[in-house]
């Protein structure tokens, strides 16, 4: 019997704008590994950042696509090596047309510093820096990108 965790490190968003949010990402110099306009996706250390557009997402899940009407519902965590990584991605997703929504501040959950922001369409990231070597979650996540 396998007893190992799954893999879950593929990240789909579904687009309602396909063009705009890939050039968003361009835009963050982020690498490009396909583009074939029905399926964009970046690689990032860790994890797979792909986008399709809403209503195929939606027919494929066999689902309606979400109405978008706002607020925070998830975020996709970004860890970075030092404080000032997160101030220095804060402002490149800013200059590319991120809307940040918490500026880069000493953490308030936890030993370190951290901005939430969110892409054209709403999808948000927390931008985080944590000062916490032992601690389980950082472990794990520096273990699931190689690190």
């Amino acid at each position: 019997m396998n007893t190992s965790a799954p893999l879950a490190n593929l990240i789909t968003l579904g687009a309602r704008d396909l063009p705009a949010q890939r050039n968003f990402y361009r835009a963050l110099g982020w690498p490009q590994i396909t583009d074939d306009g029905e399926f964009v996706a970046f690689e990032l250390r860790g994890i797979v950042l792909a986008l399709v557009p809403l209503a195929r997402l939606a027919r494929d899940g066999n689902t309606d696509p979400d109405p978008g009407t706002g607020g925070i519902r998830f975020t996709i965590g970004v860890m970075v090596d030092s404080a000032e990584e997160v101030d220095r991605l804060t402002e490149q997703m800013r200059a590319a047309g991120a809307r940040v929504t918490k500026q880069p501040v000493d953490a308030e959950f936890f030993t370190g510093r951290s901005a939430y922001l969110c892409d054209p369409e709403g999808n948000y990231f927390e931008i985080a820096w944590a000062d916490m070597p032992n601690n389980p979650v950082v472990m794990a996540t520096r273990r699931a990108a190689g690190a």
